[in-house]
């Protein structure tokens, strides 16, 4: 019925303790655990309160963050000067130990990030989402400009094409739904073909072989698609309007995949299911009382830098300040 732990070398308290009806009195003090707040309630003697704060944060997100100094290869993307009058700012991180094998867990993936494009990108006008099978790329990455009739690129589920012929081809294509629709202007999904408008160079992102794996605003590359033995993620968000809209496109998109991770795990589904019809595309909604932690394996966001041609850090992601926004969802251990 009671528990003296006090002034002992404690960092953490397990989870279990929430399921510890009997337990009356617990003395936790002088411990300096890596939670401060479950830390001020302890010092504070707030026993009664900590159960119900244990299982909260059992039934969060986690995410693992992997330093660039402890990642003996880390990724690195080197961003020309040319980028500056195109579209400056890049946000990168890698994303592993994603399942997208079982049902319709690769559609529920895409359709999220569909979603966003929607929502916090504000159809693409804001920022730019990209997502990259991790195995597919060879490093060091380079985010260039190039001009639009030197530009090629394999885009999804297309040949290789030149940027200013894809470009023409989308921007056909909007016209012809505009008419249909019988409209006064292109739609809304369409306003990012307007991005590039006037510009003498197309901003890209190349890998160590020369090819372009992502034309942003407007697409990414067939070689590096995500397919549903894909595990490991290479993200990134470009935008011309600022680097913090890209770090809270990123921060977000971390979120939502998290989110979609854990209800893969904890909603076993047939991995040859291909029927997308009952699939939820929203925000997962979990009963903390579910003994969530058996499944809540950590994600592992890698630090990826983003450099000058000189070597110069411009970006680090996710750096100590970011992923606080979701930090009421999402426990980040750092």
């Amino acid at each position: 019925q009671s528990l003296d732990v006090a002034n002992n070398q404690l960092r953490e308290l397990p989870t279990a303790l929430a399921d510890c009806p009997r337990l009356k009195e617990a003395n936790f003090r002088g411990n300096q655990l890596k939670d401060k707040r479950l830390e001020k309630m302890v010092n504070g003697c707030q026993t009664k309160a900590i159960p119900g704060y244990l299982t909260a944060e059992a039934s969060k997100l986690l995410v693992k963050v992997l330093h660039v100094s402890e990642n003996p290869a880390p990724l690195v993307v080197k961003a020309s000067p040319g980028v500056k009058d195109v579209r400056p700012f890049i946000v990168c991180c890698v994303l592993k130990g994603v399942n997208l094998k079982p049902g319709n867990a690769l559609k529920r993936f895409l359709s999220a990030q569909t979603k966003l494009h929607e929502d916090i990108c504000e159809k693409r006008t804001a920022a730019t989402i990209a997502t990259h099978d991790l195995r597919l790329i060879k490093g060091p990455l380079i985010y260039d400009v190039q001009p639009p009739d030197e530009l090629k690129i394999m885009p999804l589920g297309r040949k290789e094409i030149k940027a200013k012929d894809l470009l023409r081809q989308l921007q056909l294509e909007a016209e012809e739904q505009r008419k249909q629709k019988k409209r006064q202007n292109v739609s809304g999904l369409h306003k990012y073909l307007q991005l590039l408008d006037g510009k003498d160079n197309y901003p890209c992102l190349v890998d160590a072989e020369g090819v372009v794996i992502s034309f942003p605003p407007i697409t990414n590359s067939e070689k590096t698609k995500i397919r549903k033995d894909t595990r490991d993620l290479f993200l990134e968000v470009t935008s011309d309007t600022s680097l913090q809209i890209c770090k809270d496109v990123m921060d977000t998109l971390i979120l939502k995949i998290a989110e979609l991770n854990r209800f893969t795990l904890e909603n076993k589904e047939d991995s040859g299911s291909d029927n997308e019809s009952d699939a939820p595309c929203g925000p997962v909604n979990l009963n903390p009382s579910q003994n969530v932690q058996a499944m809540n394996f950590p994600l592992v966001v890698e630090q990826v830098r983003v450099v000058d041609t000189d070597g110069n850090l411009k970006v680090l992601y996710p750096s100590k300040t970011d992923l606080t926004t979701v930090s009421s969802l999402l426990t980040v251990i750092r």
